[in-house]
């Protein structure tokens, strides 16, 4: 055999899944989708039947199920992917069931090719397979008929012109034990993550004959519209050989606020994550909010996340404004069980339809607090993908986040994340003569020269205010200052 015989790929109708799979699922293709019982499988199969299927490329949906089919469908019709217009053309469902309950393996054998030979189907799938091996009465005759019965079935899938999955439910130790996982071609896995009161659901592609797939677990979420995928978002890598980039300086961009800008050493360099830490109530999405604004004055498009409570709780009048403007876009992320590429995938959609060139996150403890119980565990690395992905985009955000004020304690930054961002700016209390008053002082700016200076930070009617010198207290670390007296 000469010819290189080319396979062509077949678009799944499920968002993002074609990404994982490297352009979409192989033609011909012998598939397995597997996972513990309510993570999906049946919804994740029927999307790619009603998502394929159409004139000329007929679909059977074989149900090996106890529960008649017209049961599943009143379940599966509440789903936009459902199309009842190609129920009866071009999609066909088949009850197994009664054979199944007979036990007689050579009869449900028969009764499928004869289905497969008189539709011609260019689809086929089996739901639930793991029926047939419940099905077994458990004596050394009926299981050496079950396994005669399930390599008869693999066999003729894997020569019918069709692609064919099976859909059971499976625990991952049994994917090593079970032989029809050798011979499958494509393995689909779902998961559902209980922690605590928090569950997220993980799909994983084991195994993919022919190309290459993203590995890992990806996140996805079952909505009315049926599965969303969100592939892991990870930073490109560098082409091999390439030549090294010039180093320009980049330009520099104003955080809407003078004086500031002069403590940066003239602003916010072009495409840096800046992280805004203090303790609640001292300015930070004030702050952020100037930074848009900013932007917007120089008709620079911003988008604003928003990872606590609701939008009316959050935003000041000014951002309301830039919202309501269309300056600045607004995403406001559910305190659900969210996972980073869930809201990445969000929110560079966001930057991508506004054309934004700012970010705002606010804040980085209202993310960590709305993530899934595993990806908080995980945070510095969730946080080093996320800023990393923003940075290749070239958009430059600003990251606010809270910081306990421990007044004797001097901190920059939580989660130890000062080393994963290009600039920090810290706002912390001091207490003078029964008074908190607020100071600012820029911890980091990569590759720049900065003011080393701890100054007054107040939010003032006509915006914020920062003094022109050092803050005008002795013993700040302290926590309880005095006021610095003033040379003659």
């Amino acid at each position: 055999m000469t010819d290189q015989l080319e396979l062509g790929q077949l678009r799944t109708g499920i968002p993002g899944l074609d990404t994982i799979l490297g352009g979409g699922l192989p033609e011909l293709s012998f598939n397995i989708i597997g996972g513990t019982p309510g993570s999906g499988k049946t919804t994740f199969a029927q999307q790619v039947m009603f998502g394929l299927a159409r004139p000329g490329r007929k679909a059977l949906f074989f149900t090996a199920m106890g529960e008649p089919p017209v049961k599943m469908l009143r379940y599966q019709q509440q789903f936009s992917f459902f199309d009842f217009d190609k129920v009866g053309d071009s999609v066909h469902f088949i009850s197994l069931a009664p054979q199944v309950e007979l036990g007689d393996y050579d009869v449900v054998l028969a009764q499928i090719l004869e289905q497969v030979r008189a539709h011609q189907p260019a689809l086929v799938f089996i739901d639930s397979f793991r029926s047939f091996i419940e099905g077994a009465r458990g004596d050394n005759q009926e299981t050496a008929a079950l396994q005669t019965f399930v390599q008869h079935l693999v066999a003729h899938m894997t020569t019918w012109k069709a692609t064919s999955f099976l859909i059971g439910e499976y625990t991952s130790s049994e994917a090593h034990q079970n032989p029809i996982f050798t011979v499958a071609d494509g393995i689909f896995w779902l998961n559902q993550v209980v922690q605590r009161n928090a569950m997220s659901r993980k799909l994983q592609i084991v195994k993919i004959r022919g190309q290459k797939q993203r590995p890992g677990l990806h996140a996805f979420r079952i909505d009315k519209g049926g599965i969303e995928v969100f592939p892991r978002v990870l930073p490109a890598p560098e082409p091999v050989g390439a030549e090294p980039p010039m180093h320009m300086p980049p330009a520099r961009l104003s955080t809407g606020v003078p004086v500031l800008d002069e403590m940066m050493g003239g602003g916010i360099p072009s495409g840096y994550s800046v992280l805004v830490v203090g303790p609640t109530g001292s300015g930070k999405t004030i702050l952020a909010t100037e930074f848009l604004g900013a932007g917007a004055a120089k008709g620079e498009a911003g988008v604003v996340a928003l990872f606590e409570r609701s939008p009316s709780q959050l935003m000041n009048e000014k951002l309301d404004r830039l919202v309501r403007a269309g300056q600045v876009g607004l995403m406001s992320v559910r305190a659900l069980d969210l996972s980073v590429d869930e809201m990445l995938h969000e929110l560079l959609g966001m930057i991508d339809a506004k054309g934004a060139t700012r970010v705002v996150l606010d804040s980085l403890s209202g993310f960590e607090m709305a993530m899934s119980p595993e990806y908080r565990e995980d945070f510095r690395e969730s946080l080093y993908r996320m800023t990393t992905v923003l940075a290749a985009k070239g958009v430059t955000v600003m990251m606010t986040s809270e910081l306990e004020d421990r007044f004797g304690e001097l901190r920059f930054s939580p989660y130890g994340s000062g080393v994963l961002v290009d600039a920090v700016i810290m706002q912390r209390y001091v207490e003078s003569q029964c008074e908190l008053h607020t100071l600012i002082s820029v911890i980091k700016v990569r590759g720049s020269k900065h003011s080393r200076q701890i100054r007054r930070f107040e939010v003032t009617d006509a915006g914020i205010a920062i003094g022109d010198g050092p803050a005008p207290f002795d013993n700040v670390l302290r926590g309880s200052a005095q006021p610095r007296e003033a040379s003659d």
